[in-house]
């Protein structure tokens, strides 16, 4: 035997029982929050994933849910890309940038001419001259010569690639790696230079890091299953400017594209698990590689400077004369 639903209660009297907005006092309702269980109208009220909760609430759990994702972070954790790293605004590309421009406008001061800056003393004691290494132990110089630029084309075309690469590469890599693949890179080029290269002709420019970063670029992209065509074109182009631009040196571009290749290499294919410590070990061994060239280069270069103290009782070392080649 079944008997029919009774009608919902209606009425005045119904009315008069039903409870208030807690943000509304003037309107009454049925409805509650589902997290706090306050009344609240349907305009204080939001759809939750159970229910409805209300605007207090809601924010509330806004806050929460912000402080539990920087936590999150802060403890290593939260998206990462193929390298390990977290995503994060880049900060070391603009900084580069602005310590590149700085020391050029520093030479220009000295030299006081924006197109012809090759006579101040910055280009002087910190171009890449590889005498200057050997016979005066100055090896500060295969850093500093990464930093100095001839012209203001020069500079203006390194900012620019240094800009449209290395923010990319350093979302990818994080700060930590980036900074390292750009320095590792900056010494494969000057590397190229010191062992191969003439060792009377003083270079400077950016570009044996750029180049890396490049080279990095086009690993990533065969890491990610992404188009090389533009990267390769990129490429292509670099290197017809590399050849037909006179006082460019191929060498430091070559050397910086290798090493820069490599170690973003070692970073994106690296094992998940231990990551970290694999990586690590990999630029580390980079960075004694390029050491050991360094060290049997000047070891060379000693070699020669016996031999002339033998044949002629003395060595004569001045100053490289004609126009730093740009890197």
């Amino acid at each position: 035997m079944t008997q029919p639903p009774y009608p919902p209660p209606s009425g005045p009297a119904y009315e008069q029982a039903l409870p208030t907005c807690w943000w509304h006092p003037k309107r009454q309702t049925g409805l509650r929050c589902v997290r706090c269980e306050r009344p609240a109208c349907p305009d204080c009220l939001r759809e939750a994933s159970v229910g409805s909760q209300c605007v207090d609430c809601v924010q509330a759990g806004q806050v929460q849910d912000r402080a539990q994702r920087a936590q999150y972070r802060s403890a290593g954790y939260g998206a990462r890309t193929v390298a390990g790293a977290r995503v994060q605004r880049p900060i070391v590309t603009p900084v580069l940038i602005a310590v590149n421009v700085l020391v050029f406008i520093a030479t220009v001061v000295q030299a006081q001419n924006p197109m012809d800056n090759s006579g101040a003393e910055l280009m002087t004691q910190g171009a890449l001259w590889p005498y200057g290494i050997t016979f005066f132990d100055e090896w500060w110089r295969l850093v500093t010569s990464g930093f100095l630029h001839f012209g203001l084309l020069h500079i203006a075309m390194n900012m620019l690639a240094l800009w449209v690469l290395g923010r990319d590469v350093e979302v990818l890599l994080g700060r930590g790696r980036f900074v390292a693949v750009y320095f590792l890179s900056l010494l494969g080029g000057s590397a190229a230079e010191f062992v191969f290269g003439s060792v009377g002709q003083p270079t400077v420019g950016a570009s044996g890091a750029i180049f890396g970063l490049m080279g990095g670029v086009l690993i990533a992209v065969f890491r990610l299953k992404l188009n090389p065509t533009m990267a390769l074109v990129t490429i292509g182009l670099n290197l017809v400017l590399t050849f037909s631009i006179p006082n460019i040196s191929f060498l430091g571009h070559l050397g910086g594209f290798v090493v820069g290749a490599v170690a973003v290499a070692a970073l994106v294919y690296a094992p998940a698990k231990n990551q970290l410590t694999y990586q690590v070990v990999a630029l580390v061994v980079i960075a004694v590689a390029l050491a050991a060239l360094f060290l049997v280069r000047d070891l060379q270069l000693a070699g020669q400077v016996c031999s002339m103290v033998r044949s002629t009782q003395e060595i004569v070392c001045q100053d490289p004369a004609g126009l730093p080649s740009g890197a």
